[in-house]
């Protein structure tokens, strides 16, 4: 299918724009050095959505959220930790806590302003009553404000120019016109669709470049037709073809962690990563428990829960287990450039801009 010109414009700037990012600077800065600010949707949430008025869809602070590794809810929409937590970890850095945890004045090594349910599109989510992309901006301003107050300007400059800014946004953009409004691509198509997330994202990733943020990892849209929630509207349970055509088309090969091809191989060699179920959600229920009744506070309070999370790639409708977590922040943090390109994160997070 051919994309527009204009679209082939966007997604060239987006590239432009992360290459200018990582395209001056030497390779040995210190890891202990780097802040860690997150942003994006529930993939990296840890807990923003128990400090906002929003419903039970849009939390997880509840159990069975959390039983493999906090061993209670945290707000986190797995079972146990998320791809930003390793990332934290490998980085030799403490858990980050949400941005509206945080208190007046304290600064642990850096913010999380990642909100489940949060897209690019603000006019998509803004009923929802979750911290859009645009609002996380917003939100990273106020925070090198209070950082210039407790710090200093000169020292608040250089925990956000030399941080590492972790991105996961887009997932809800394209999975809710599929889930509840379908007939959206009868007045659209995908690909000004496509232009239009594309054209958001960059326009707040040049926002967050000029606060001060220079080195960006962006996770890519990973098979969102795979996911148990989308098999469940097909005939078949077979991968819903136009969610995959959805994340394809928007050119997130620029994109710093290919999440898609990861996903995509997990899905066809499970064993290979240690999983036995890659089509059914660990918790939920009805066909591949893919109604998203995790925890019964959601409408309905009936709900399965697998017994071994680990053996399973999903743990809830569309979350990823923390297995699969693991898997992923270890490729996006010494993987090969085959998934993650053109550096990996311990790289980047030893890059210091001059």
């Amino acid at each position: 299918m051919s994309i527009p010109t204009l679209h082939i414009i966007l997604f060239a700037s987006l590239a432009s724009l992360a290459s200018l990012l990582v395209s001056t600077g030497r390779a040995d800065q210190s890891r202990e050095e780097v802040a860690l600010f997150i942003f994006g949707d529930s993939i990296n949430d840890a807990g923003t959505n128990n400090y906002i008025n929003t419903t039970a869809d849009f939390r997880a602070n509840f159990p069975p959220y959390g039983k493999t590794f906090f061993h209670n809810p945290t707000g986190r929409f797995s079972d146990g930790r998320l791809i930003a937590d390793f990332i934290t970890e490998f980085a030799k850095l403490p858990l980050i806590p949400p941005y509206l945890q945080m208190k007046d004045g304290e600064f642990m090594a850096g913010t999380n302003f990642a909100s489940g349910g949060a897209g690019a599109l603000v006019t998509l989510t803004k009923d929802l009553y979750v911290v859009d992309f645009k609002m996380q901006l917003k939100q990273l301003k106020q925070l090198r404000k209070k950082l210039r107050k407790k710090e200093g300007k000169d020292q608040a400059n250089r925990i956000i120019k030399e941080g590492v800014y972790l991105i996961s946004i887009g997932s809800n953009d394209y999975l809710m016109p599929l889930v509840y409004n379908p007939a959206l691509f009868q007045s659209i198509s995908m690909e000004d669709y496509v232009g239009m997330v594309i054209g958001n994202i960059t326009t707040v990733l040049k926002g967050m470049y000029k606060v001060g943020g220079r080195k960006f990892a962006m996770m890519g849209i990973g098979p969102l037709g795979c996911v148990p929630g989308m098999r469940l509207l097909t005939r078949n349970g077979s991968c819903s073809g136009a969610a995959n055509k959805l994340t394809r088309l928007h050119g997130f090969k620029y994109s710093y962690f290919d999440f898609y091809a990861s996903g995509s191989e997990k899905i066809r060699h499970p064993s290979k990563y240690g999983f036995k179920e890659v089509e059914n959600a660990c918790c939920g229920s009805g066909p591949y428990r893919a109604s998203p009744t995790s925890g019964g506070k959601r409408g309905v309070k009936e709900y399965s829960l697998c017994r071994h999370p680990e053996k399973f790639l999903f743990f809830d409708t569309y979350h990823p287990s923390e297995r699969a977590n693991k898997q992923s922040a270890q490729l996006m943090w010494n993987g090969s450039l085959s998934v993650i390109r053109p550096r990996n994160l311990e790289a980047l997070f030893k890059y210091e801009h001059v």
